[in-house]
């Protein structure tokens, strides 16, 4: 939450009688005016901060937007229609999975493990954030503030180690078929719980003083503090450890990975170039090959590059020279991750598209027949 003048009681009135009483006794103008100025600016952040914890603490978490009405209606409609999508998406492509259960291959547990994730931040963050978006305040309190805060974090994080676990599998597969061949299911039971471990990790550290959750400068949700980590070196070192281990790692990861695949495709395709049929077999793959990395690294980077950035800017930048709504977009972009994934899945790999076309034409089938039935009865 951006401190304002307003909300520290600064004004150059103020100022200027507190300077002329300084001038009255000696004894503070020792430092000269400057030195005063700054003094008592320091002190009134100072009552400020006080203020706004005792409010906290109080239970009084209920804090109103920084960001025009209007823009808070167009966040509450785009987070709406994110949630909806995101919550059919999902829950779709848990339904086909669980059709297939048998047949689920083990990097594709970590397709699944991604939709819960997504799901989880779907029901958690966006009735929340749409409510208070539409009231233009937050409206749940401090507990459910750091509750929100630490799904957020939690889910988020989930979500892009799984994606990362995923591209490193992918690219074993294709790149190392010898290692990649021996990839079992307990192999990818065993990473799922790990990406959540690393995920719990950073989502408890500001619950345990590393770092700090509390309402985002745009008022209406609650994340990392940002504005502490603008002039505290502990939650500094967090927002750091976070942007390093949590976007860049990631990024250098997932880039990696794909891109060693689009070589090891095209090099493929190079050797079966005498044989017709094998090519075009060969084509086929690689072309959903090329249309799942390329979709999955722009889905990534577009998600969360804008947040990230931000993030540090925060941490290194001057807070008040931040606009709220910088905040907001990429907030809103972060969470349309939650949407992407699932359509990248159910659009781009064909097994998952044969398959739920399958249930759909039955779903069709089923609607039918009960309709001729009740017909039937009405008659």
């Amino acid at each position: 939450m951006r401190v304002e003048p307003e909300d520290i009681g600064f004004s150059f009135r103020s100022l200027a009688g507190e300077v002329s009483t300084a001038h009255r006794h000696p004894r503070a103008m020792t430092g000269g005016v400057p030195t005063i100025l700054r003094e008592l600016y320091r002190r009134r952040l100072a009552e400020s901060e006080n203020h706004r914890e005792m409010g906290w603490l109080a239970g009084n978490g209920t804090f109103h937007s920084n960001i025009p009405e209007a823009a808070d209606l167009v966040v509450a409609v785009v987070y709406s229609i994110f949630g909806v999508c995101s919550l059919v998406g999902n829950t779709i492509l848990l339904y086909v999975s669980y059709n297939k259960k048998m047949l689920l291959k083990p990097a594709e547990f970590f397709i699944i493990n991604l939709a819960v994730s997504d799901l989880g931040m779907t029901l958690s963050l966006y009735p929340l954030a749409v409510t208070s978006s539409i009231y233009h305040r937050w409206l749940y309190g401090k507990t459910v503030c750091l509750v929100y805060a630490f799904c957020g974090v939690l889910f988020g994080i989930c979500s892009l180690t799984t994606l990362t676990i995923l591209s490193t599998v992918c690219c074993l597969k294709v790149c190392y078929p010898l290692y990649g061949n021996r990839f079992s299911p307990d192999h990818g039971r065993i990473l799922i719980a790990c990406a959540w471990a690393y995920a719990l990790v950073f989502a408890c550290s500001p619950l345990a003083h590393w770092g700090a959750y509390g309402p985002e400068p745009y008022g209406t949700a609650c994340c990392i503090d940002w504005q502490r980590s603008n002039w505290d070196g502990v939650a500094r070192s967090y927002t750091v450890a976070l942007f390093l281990c949590c976007y860049i790692l990631p990024c250098c990861v997932i880039t990696s990975a794909y891109s060693q695949i689009l070589v090891t495709v095209r090099e493929s395709r190079r050797a079966v170039e005498q044989h017709v049929s094998q090519q075009t077999r060969m084509g086929n793959v690689q072309t959903t090959i090329v249309k799942l990395s390329v979709a999955v690294c722009i889905g990534f980077f577009a998600a969360w590059s804008p947040y990230a950035l931000v993030s540090m800017w925060a941490a290194f930048g001057h807070m008040d020279s931040i606009p709220p709504m910088a905040f907001a977009i990429p907030a809103v972009l972060a969470k349309s991750s939650t949407l992407y994934n699932p359509l990248v899945c159910l659009l781009l790999k064909p097994n998952f598209r044969h398959l739920l076309s399958k249930d759909l034409h039955s779903l069709h089938r089923a609607c039918v027949f009960q309709c001729r039935c009740v017909r039937r009865l009405s008659e």
